[in-house]
């Protein structure tokens, strides 16, 4: 994510931070590398002329010129004016009303909007909200069959449409069904199109109007850059939307899309979609994500989404072993299943502040996914008593490990090294927490 743009800016700052103190042709030639890796990274032409406009007004002048230290004091600027341009403050979803409170998802063909659907539901059922999921794209070939299996997957209840039903009517009647269900909100999948047409906004405008949904919020594929930015606007312009969600920013290097929705359309980013898995939908924070844009690291997001993985009492259990050093491969094994659950490793080291963007490891363990899962399968293939103490593992137990778990003996070799790097580094973070540094803290790996 922001991964080509995050690279130029790194460069761009690395050289401010080498002048001792800064110029107006040094502010002018920065500024000149700035606005070229915005619209390489297929940030809107007019969004880059005002961004820039806005930086040097503020730079050349005594905000900088006179700063103790100029170049920080220019990072801050360029930080505070990209926070303002993806909306400033955050941009909750509004669930003020009677339930049960109507959101509508509008968007094309292709845009993962069915799946979005599931990822609301499994994010609202984490704020320990009912939703009740209602497919109303009856265009669309197995649109509805794929909304009711991730529903079944989520145990999230679903409307089950009957095939004579139009769109508006299925709103209708879920709309009846869910007030006597009690449920919190009900999230509406609804038909897209290859492209906008008039048949397609008649339909959306009718459900509208009569549903009266609290959001329409409009689903884009990040990926798309300025097509999205110019798909989001005409749809506000033709119907009206309340926010919206950037799907597959996972898979964005460049960001176009995220950096320029706000200012085109005046319409906040409300969450984007990091991944393929249910869970991968976050909240949209514009100051994390310039963070995270500027290589400063997203520690709150860290914190929220370790809060969420790791078990508390697991975590008290994991302390005490680690104070007792009875730590064994089985908890070794639960703490990497537990780390998985975040996201991506990439995404995880991404959002710690000062972390250099080539480590791959931290104390020799290797941040690579595949990894993880062969650590996972050569754990299994021990036996308990093998688990439970690491040094029983001579070279006959290597072999059979190895060959049970589809890896070699230098792989198994590799992992017990890991093991015991890791157990002396818990150690040394135990005796930081008796000296009052992190006692009840999560583990090693949170």
């Amino acid at each position: 994510m922001f991964e080509s743009l995050s690279a130029k800016f790194d460069t761009i700052f690395k050289k401010l931070k080498g002048h001792g103190k800064l110029t107006e042709q040094n502010i002018q030639e920065a500024l000149k590398e700035v606005r070229m890796a915005l619209l390489e990274a297929d940030v809107n032409f007019k969004v880059v002329k005002d961004f820039i406009q806005q930086i040097h007004g503020r730079s050349i002048g005594q905000e900088v010129m006179e700063s103790l230290t100029p170049a920080q004091q220019l990072i801050k600027i360029v930080k505070e004016e990209m926070t303002l341009l993806m909306g400033g403050e955050d941009q909750k979803i509004n669930l003020s009303g009677t339930p049960p409170v109507p959101v509508m998802l509008v968007g094309l063909h292709g845009c993962g909007k069915t799946t979005t659907v599931a990822k609301l539901a499994r994010y609202f059922q984490g704020k320990r909200k009912r939703p009740y999921l209602v497919p109303a794209d009856v265009y669309r070939p197995a649109a509805i069959e794929q909304l009711q299996k991730l529903g079944e997957e989520l145990k999230a209840d679903f409307y089950r449409p009957q095939p004579s039903q139009v769109p508006l009517d299925i709103c209708l009647k879920a709309k009846d069904v869910a007030l006597k269900g009690g449920y919190d909100l009900m999230l509406i999948d609804t038909a897209g199109r290859l492209h906008i047409d008039e048949a397609l906004m008649l339909e959306l405008r009718e459900i509208k109007t009569q549903i009266k949904p609290k959001e329409v919020l409009l689903v884009a594929d990040a990926m798309t850059g300025q097509d999205a930015v110019n798909i989001a606007k005409s749809f506000n312009e033709r119907l009206g939307i309340d926010g919206v969600i950037l799907t597959k920013m996972d898979g964005d290097a460049r960001g176009g899309a995220a950096l320029s929705i706000k200012s085109v359309t005046e319409k906040p980013i409300k969450f984007i979609g990091v991944g393929e898995k249910l869970d991968a939908l976050e909240a949209f924070h514009p100051d994390r994500m310039v963070s995270r844009v500027l290589g400063m690291g997203d520690v709150l997001t860290l914190i929220e989404k370790a809060e969420a993985a790791f078990d508390e009492k697991k975590a008290i259990e994991l302390e005490k072993k680690i104070r007792k050093d009875t730590f064994t491969l089985d908890d070794f094994r639960d703490q990497i299943q537990q780390v998985r659950k975040m996201g991506s490793l990439e995404s995880i080291l991404g959002m710690i502040p000062g972390l250099p963007k080539k480590m791959r490891g931290m104390g020799g363990l290797d941040f690579d996914e595949k990894e993880l899962v062969k650590v996972e399968a050569i754990i299994n293939s021990m036996t308990s008593k093998e688990r439970a103490n690491h040094q029983i593992i001579n070279g006959s137990r290597r072999l059979r490990i190895a060959r049970g778990s589809g890896t070699s003996v230098q792989d198994i070799n590799r992992l017990l090294k890991q093991y015991t790097q890791a157990r002396k580094m818990m150690k040394q973070f135990s005796k930081m927490g008796e000296k009052g540094l992190g006692r009840g803290r999560a583990p090693f790996f949170s």
